[in-house]
């Protein structure tokens, strides 16, 4: 289980997971979970492309995962954010197919961005990953407070001078950024499913903002850790067991949120003082 290929893939599932748990905290808050299925899925289409002019697939990869967010962004301001959204996709996974319908053989690399290999991840994919990774963090540690005040009150956010639109697309771009520097390693699926399951389980245990996402990191490590060791001694897919993995945690949280209504009321603690501060 920590053999030399194992232990690349313990230390890129952690990455991964940490950035997962942050981002995807705001993913849930903002109710964005339809874009952050859309930029990694859609974002196929350019490793594709890139792949059939004999470009790096990183470089259509990123080309691609930047155009959705931008578009994303740009294009709901105008109209009903989830048309946009599913309109985007649409647009890229058919151009994806007809990137691959062009290709004189099937390339495994392209398909794998969709599923992920994990387990063959190389010594050389981690630095790219810590490096992203570490931007996508810091960017997030950086417009926190702002981003959360847009997140869960846009109309006092835009009273005290902050842009909610503006925060969108920043955000759209940190999504797209860590698009790119997971989807190569553990796959479009993969990464969506540690965004949305675990931040989601999390809100159910605290009202709190910094600890529901510290809960968040914390139970998307679990998942990735507990995936990769059923998946080594079982041979089953590792994305199965961090989707089951994931609505597991999901259910545990409603079942606890069950538990504490029936021993009675509790004060709640808003997000909203944690951005008053």
């Amino acid at each position: 289980m920590f053999s030399s290929f194992m232990v690349n893939a313990w230390l890129i599932g952690s990455i991964v997971a940490i950035v997962a748990g942050v981002l995807g905290f705001f993913v849930v808050m903002r109710g964005s979970a339809f874009a952050a299925h859309a930029i990694p899925n859609g974002a196929f289409a350019g490793a594709a492309g890139a792949n059939l002019i004999g470009v790096n697939p990183l470089v259509g990869l990123g080309v691609f995962s930047l155009a959705a967010a931008l578009g994303i962004a740009k294009l709901s301001r105008r109209g009903r954010a989830d048309a946009v959204t599913a309109l985007a996709l649409v647009l890229m996974l058919a151009l994806g197919a007809a990137f691959l319908s062009q290709s004189t053989e099937y390339e495994p690399a392209i398909f794998s961005l969709l599923f992920g290999e994990i387990l063959g991840v190389s010594a050389s994919q981690l630095w790219p990953v810590i490096v992203l990774g570490a931007v996508c963090v810091i960017a997030v540690a950086v417009l926190y407070r702002p981003l959360l005040l847009a997140s869960i009150a846009p109309e006092i956010a835009a009273a005290r001078g902050l842009r909610p639109e503006r925060l969108e697309v920043i955000f759209l771009v940190v999504l797209a950024c860590a698009t790119t520097m997971t989807v190569p390693v553990v796959g479009a699926l993969l990464i969506f499913t540690l965004m949305i399951g675990p931040p989601a389980a999390a809100r159910f245990f605290s009202d709190r903002a910094l600890v529901v996402m510290g809960l968040s990191v914390v139970i998307a490590l679990f998942t990735i850790w507990g995936a990769l060791a059923c998946s080594f001694t079982t041979n089953w897919p590792v994305g199965f067991y961090v989707g089951a993995y994931s609505a597991a945690w999901f259910v545990i949280g409603r079942l606890y949120v069950a538990w504490r209504r029936a021993r009675g009321p509790r004060r709640r603690t808003s997000v909203l003082s944690e951005t008053s501060r």
